[in-house]
């Protein structure tokens, strides 16, 4: 069995080097045309804006051990 993969396997060599030297001419019948698919999608309008808007922020005061606590303001 490993004997007749070898063999397979130096035909194949051999072939492919008869091909890339032109022992063997290969010629291109027909163009080989690869098109990508086209996708469509229906998608919702998205809109951004701003505003202006007043917005209160919670203090926080870092106090190692040993200080006294600071007054919030």
């Amino acid at each position: 069995m490993r004997a007749l993969l070898v063999l397979l396997g130096l035909v194949v060599l051999i072939a492919a080097g008869l091909i890339v030297t032109g022992w063997i001419p290969v010629w291109q019948t027909r163009p080989g045309v690869v098109q990508a698919p086209e996708f469509k999608a229906a998608l919702p309008e998205v809109s951004l804006g701003t505003k202006k808007q007043e917005v209160t922020v919670p203090t926080i005061g870092v106090r190692k051990p040993g200080e006294t606590p600071v007054p919030a303001q």
